[in-house]
């Protein structure tokens, strides 16, 4: 898989001098752990669209409806996606789950190479972005095990309503099918 990704990006990379990627898929089927070891491999930026979830004033219902509207892309286009274009260093602020709040500001440098990995980074608002997409899948079964060993506490709010919300997602825009490159982790 990694060798792969890496040969696609060489040939991307040979028209293109700054790219960037996008690593979609299922909870739990290794977007943040792919993300890493491609950047032990590359040297680039990582950003996590899990620091874009919706504070709670856009926590509505009509948001919740949409297909992939539980994560800010507003945000996200206008602090990272529009820098990142310009060419320039700039800041974003993460979303901090356990505050419910915006964190401080994030420094970040351009990079020939910017990953974005995150359930909802390939929605269609944002696809255009990117010059690379990846979906990574994962068996229902391997999916639970993994949730239950990294939050077992929260597994039943993941299976009621994080899962739920994210395959609306994929069977909405087809995600997966749209993607260039495909893995079952």
């Amino acid at each position: 898989m990694i060798g792969r990704i890496i040969r696609e990006i060489g040939s991307i990379r040979q028209k293109k001098k700054q790219l960037l990627i996008a690593i979609d898929g299922r909870c739990a089927s290794g977007k943040t752990t792919l993300a890493e070891k491609l950047k032990e491999r590359l040297s680039c930026n990582i950003i996590h669209m899990d620091d874009f979830f919706l504070r709670p004033e856009q926590r509505t219902a009509e948001r919740y409806y949409e297909p992939g509207g539980n994560v800010d892309r507003e945000r996200f286009a206008a602090e990272v996606l529009l820098p990142l274009k310009s060419g320039k260093a700039f800041s974003y602020r993460p979303f901090d789950c356990h505050t419910m709040k915006l964190s401080e500001p994030i420094m970040t440098e351009q990079s020939e190479i910017t990953i974005i990995e995150g359930t909802y980074s390939c929605h269609p608002a944002l696809w255009n972005f990117y010059d690379l997409h990846i979906f990574l899948t994962v068996s229902p079964e391997e999916q639970f095990q993994r949730l239950a060993k990294r939050n077992k506490e929260n597994l039943q709010v993941f299976r009621e309503k994080w899962i739920p919300l994210e395959e609306r997602y994929f069977n909405a825009y087809k995600i997966d099918a749209r993607c260039e490159l495909k893995f079952k982790t």
